[in-house]
């Protein structure tokens, strides 16, 4: 072993380390790599960067704009909303249902996005049939990574096997040959789901109890303890409130107090005005406050800043319903603002909206949130505005909404471009399994048409784009190019040999899916994809056999992320709602990876012949 594949080794390691433990973003991780190959002089500086010129990173990301499109048009949400009539009130019905749903609809965009969609949508259906959420939650996460299998454009790591191929001078798969491995394991996870769906009880959970405590706002109210904390005061001449911004008054540390809006008059009638915080006040508005102080505490404060308790119908301004919103928010995995306190977010001024209550592994808080870190996975209850709430999800990636009640009369406009933006996307899968062109530019033709149509414009196009996920491919690419270069990959692929070589290829290719598989605890599934498919590859050369069932291998593999629920971000967004605990994805996940594995390896021989 060489200096520097020892070198290329030990950041191999330090990158695996700093993935897993998760305290530098994975982007971030790549691009030091990048940095490291250059200046010790391990790779030249066009290799370095040649991740930036494939093709394939092209075809990724107008794949996100692909799917936004989708979202934005209504098109996704209308197939939940259909999804829910045809399903009713049988639980086997909707489980079917959901899983072969969200599997062909992941084929075709995102599955972190579809799943995404889909949350609220499930969480709906558990209200109504008196279940618990957990019931369906994990098999829409397992249905969203086996949409991976669906296409080869269906997830980031079939693209970076297929591209491992091209750049080998071989040719790439087509459109559809993963599909009938991914029909299969789809059909086949139906069944697992079916028969393992009672054990799939989250943290806490007894039953259906707590599907129904999101369906209004007293619901919310008794979940995270917010009765007795609301207040009505107005605001009396002379208060050294009045003229000042909200800002300047501190009146949460100073108060513990939280000025959710306020009723102003205007026009000889009360209005309600949402508040943030350059909000100026003024004498005669009457402030709706969340407090959690004594009423020795409350009765200072109105003394000092001489204010007037007014009459509160309802509790915590249920009566106001109409105008202060209030919703249940999940902080999306790979969040730039997790491990950030509601205070150090600026949640209120960059959002306009106000952090009331967390929900952590299934229990509330209690007391003032602003200075506890959220981690993914935690739920968080904002009250505002109802536009600034629904604006929260639409323009901000960081957040994913979670649950309305039902007091938010919801009446979403009808999308006239979903036409067009169905008729880009079959457009787009026509282009690519005629094969006449090359899927990028299908990819970029689409993206095109759905500006023209205006589906989405180049704002939301460019926001679409999940960019930490592009530089952590960019990122990862010179990686599998260093190891070739250094001999890493044929050391790798020696040390295969020597433990399954003299048992065939059947056995080689189990012992992939198992690397990739273990690999994939510890970083993402398309970081494992770029580091295995160079080694697969070299495994087949040297055994004499056909390269495809050892790339198609490590493609499945990479997409079989069902052990932990930080495998895949698809898994940590259901984790919340899903009340899941780290055993509960491994109790389901384990065995079902078995299968999975099993599949592939009697299917992947018979569709590649080696």
């Amino acid at each position: 072993m060489n200096l520097e594949l020892i070198w290329v080794l030990s950041l191999l390691a330090v990158a695996i380390v700093l993935f897993a433990t998760g305290k530098m973003r994975m982007d971030a991780v790549a691009l030091l790599m990048i940095i490291a190959f250059v200046l010790s002089g391990t790779l030249t500086l066009s290799e370095a960067f040649s991740g930036f010129s494939d093709p394939n990173v092209i075809l990724i990301a107008a794949l996100f704009i692909i799917g936004d499109g989708l979202v934005r048009t209504g098109v996704a949400t209308n197939v939940g909303i259909w999804l829910v009539s045809v399903a009713g009130s049988s639980e086997i019905k909707m489980l079917v249902l959901l899983m072969a749903t969200v599997g062909c609809l992941g084929a075709f965009m995102s599955s972190t996005g579809v799943v995404a969609i889909f949350i609220p949508v499930v969480l709906s259906v558990a209200l109504r049939m008196k279940i618990s959420p957990s019931r369906l939650m994990m098999p829409l996460s397992f249905a969203g990574l086996i949409s991976g299998m669906m296409t080869i454009v269906a997830t980031p790591p079939n693209l970076v096997v297929n591209s491992e191929l091209l750049r080998e001078g071989l040719e790439g798969f087509r459109f559809f040959s993963v599909t009938p491995i991914g029909i299969v394991i789809l059909i086949l996870g139906i069944i697992y789901m079916l028969a393992v769906r009672f054990a799939l009880k989250g943290k806490g959970e007894g039953a259906h109890k707590d599907a129904g405590k999101r369906s209004t706002f007293r619901d919310l109210i008794k979940t995270y303890r917010l009765n007795g904390r609301a207040r009505r005061l107005a605001i009396r001449a002379g208060s050294p409130m009045i003229g000042a911004r909200l800002d300047d008054l501190s009146l949460r540390e100073r108060y513990s107090a939280n000025v959710i809006g306020l009723e102003r008059w205007r026009r000889f009638r009360r209005v309600m005005v949402n508040v943030d915080s350059e909000t100026a006040f003024r004498e005669r508005d009457v402030l709706l406050i969340d407090i959690s102080a004594s009423e020795e505490e409350l009765r200072l404060f109105c003394s000092e800043q001489l204010l007037e308790p007014k009459v509160l119908r309802g509790e915590y301004f249920s009566d106001q319903a109409m105008d202060v919103g209030m919703a249940e928010v999940l902080l999306v995995p790979e969040s730039e603002l997790a491990g950030k306190t509601v205070r150090e977010m600026a949640f209120r001024t960059r959002y306009g909206l106000n952090v009331v209550g967390l929900r952590r592994a299934g229990k509330a808080m209690e007391g003032v949130v602003v200075n506890e870190p959220i981690q993914p996975g935690d739920i968080i209850l904002v009250v505002g505005d109802w536009k600034l709430i629904k604006l929260l999800s639409l323009q901000n990636r960081d957040f994913l909404l979670l649950n309305i009640p039902v007091e938010e009369v919801d009446a979403s406009p009808a999308h006239s471009q979903a036409p067009h933006a169905l008729f880009c996307l079959v457009l787009m899968v026509v282009l690519m399994v005629m094969d006449e062109i090359p899927n990028p530019v299908a990819a970029i033709i689409a993206c095109l048409l759905m500006g023209k149509f205006r589906c989405i414009d180049m704002e939301s196009a460019y926001k679409a784009i999940h960019w930490p996920s592009i530089i952590l491919i960019v990122g990862m690419m010179p990686f599998a190019l260093a190891l070739q270069k250094t001999g890493g990959v044929d050391l790798i692929v020696t040390g295969l040999m020597s433990f399954g070589g003299d048992y065939g290829p059947h056995i080689m290719l189990v012992c992939l899916f198992i690397m990739c598989a273990t690999i994939g605890l510890f970083i993402s599934n398309t970081a494992t994809a770029v580091l295995m498919a160079p080694i697969a590859l070299a495994a087949a050369k040297t055994m004499g056999v056909s390269p495809y069932p050892f790339a198609m291998i490590v493609a499945m593999a990479a997409s079989a992320a069902f052990m932990t629920p930080v495998s895949s971000p698809v898994n940590t967004l259901v984790l919340g709602p899903g009340r899941y605990t780290f055993s509960d994805f491994a109790k389901i996940g384990i065995p079902f990876t078995v299968i999975v594995m099993i599949v592939c390896v009697v299917m992947v021989p018979v569709l590649f012949p080696f």
